[in-house]
């Protein structure tokens, strides 16, 4: 934080596809889509509509006990879009909250069927699943969380498997080790494990870890082989972040809980869902004497402008995903990253899949170790108008899907003499 109020404020005024306007009337590129979450740009005319014909309905309406067409729908369509199987979605507000509710069902839907030992979480290492308590357990993000160790429950982490991929091209693979661990940590406790949590493709926050194709297919026949529910976060890779709206889909895999956020809404509103297995949900039926009920719930749950901003949403990226036009931007991003970063002085590494991309920086042996060059582009970066986040010594560029072929050759070049401006110092 003090490092936060020393750095030049900049506050935001406005939007406009994928730039946004500060205050004092500069203009940037957002290559950070507000957090990942942007879809179809600021501003975006069809979202705004959405928006404000609910608006001229009800903004909020409660789901407890409750329904409203908006939140039906959405989960109509969620589940539409979600593997075969997976048909009862629970909403709630952020992607921390829909992790929450996916190890909360797990963990009770155990005790419900007379297994009340399977308590055990497995989730990967470098995973990132949010900040809240079960979250960041079921999690290993190193120094992010360790303080908080002391409150955790206890959780097994298997290693990530090792993946470098551009352009659409596999450089090198190796799941070998990870898969191996996680056969052994199963066949020890899956009798103990209730669920195994992971995100699918690319993990975003560890530094766009990516895994190699059939992984995520490997370790869900494993966790069926050991009857240990499986918890897919794509909270950052769905709603066409890498192409499909959602990613397990690809790899025909069909998770027991599938927890969604960010994109959801467009990057417009809070709003999360955990989608359930169908078997999972009917558990939970029974008298109110029964005490089987979910009782867990969000004052915000299912709000009607984000659910109406999320069919809209979902809408647009069909119609991007049908004509070609994700892909194309895709391909082209993956070439412009090709052609511009290997090999550039300063960069150490390069991941890159769907519109997804971390460029690893690395200082000459003389600079001193305390000099975070990451921070340091990202600074220079803005005066390129470019908005960019670091992580550590990784630059995360991660566009809105809304950027055509000038625009993300603006976000590649101006990270490129962003780059060079700090290594030619």
């Amino acid at each position: 934080m003090q490092e936060y109020l020393e750095l030049p404020p900049l506050s935001i005024a406005s939007g406009q596809g994928g730039w946004l306007t500060s205050t004092d009337g500069r203009t940037f590129l957002d290559g950070n889509a507000s957090v990942w979450t942007n879809v179809h740009g600021h501003n975006d005319p069809d979202l705004n509509a959405a928006l404000v014909r609910q608006l001229g309905r009800v903004a909020h309406s409660t789901m407890l006990g409750l329904t409203h067409a908006p939140g039906a729908e959405l989960a109509a369509e969620l589940a539409a879009e979600a593997p075969e199987g997976l048909g009862r979605v629970f909403f709630s507000d952020n992607g921390a909250g829909a992790v929450e509710v996916a190890l909360k069902m797990s963990f009770q839907y155990w005790q419900l069927v007379g297994k009340p030992e399977k308590q055990g979480v497995i989730g990967m290492a470098g995973g990132y699943h949010g900040d809240t308590f079960g979250a960041m357990a079921a999690g290993d993000s190193g120094f992010f969380h360790e303080r908080f160790k002391p409150w955790f429950f206890p959780a097994d982490h298997f290693p990530a498997p090792r993946c470098e991929e551009w352009a659409g091209r596999v450089r090198s693979a190796d799941a070998g080790e990870s898969l191996a661990r996680l056969r052994t940590l199963l066949a020890a406790q899956a009798d103990r494990t209730a669920c195994l949590i992971l995100e699918p493709s690319v993990q975003g926050a560890a530094g766009m870890r990516l895994q190699p194709p059939g992984f995520v297919r490997e370790v869900a026949a494993l966790c069926r082989e050991h009857g240990v529910h499986l918890i897919l976060d794509e909270v950052f890779v769905a709603f066409g972040r890498l192409g499909p709206l959602v990613v397990c889909t690809s790899e025909g895999v069909s998770p027991d809980f599938l927890c969604l956020a960010k994109g959801l809404t467009g990057g417009y509103l809070p709003l999360a869902a955990t989608i359930a297995r169908e078997e999972i949900y009917e558990a939970f039926l029974g008298t109110y004497e029964s005490r089987r009920a979910f009782f867990h719930g969000h004052t915000f749950t299912g709000n009607p402008l984000a659910a109406a901003v999320a069919l809209e949403n979902i809408r647009k990226l069909r119609v991007l995903s049908a004509a070609g036009t994700l892909q194309e931007r895709i391909d082209c991003f993956g070439r412009l990253v090709d052609r511009t970063f290997p090999g550039r002085t300063g960069v150490a590494g390069i991941r890159q899949r769907g519109l997804a991309c971390a460029i690893d920086i690395a200082g000459e042996p003389r600079r001193p170790v305390a000099r975070r060059l990451g921070l340091e582009i990202c600074l220079r970066a803005r005066e390129h108008g470019l908005l960019l986040r670091p992580l550590g010594d990784s630059l995360l560029l991660v566009p809105p899907l809304c950027l055509g072929e000038a625009e993300l050759g603006e976000l590649v070049a101006r990270t490129a003499v962003s780059i060079d401006d700090v290594f030619s110092n």
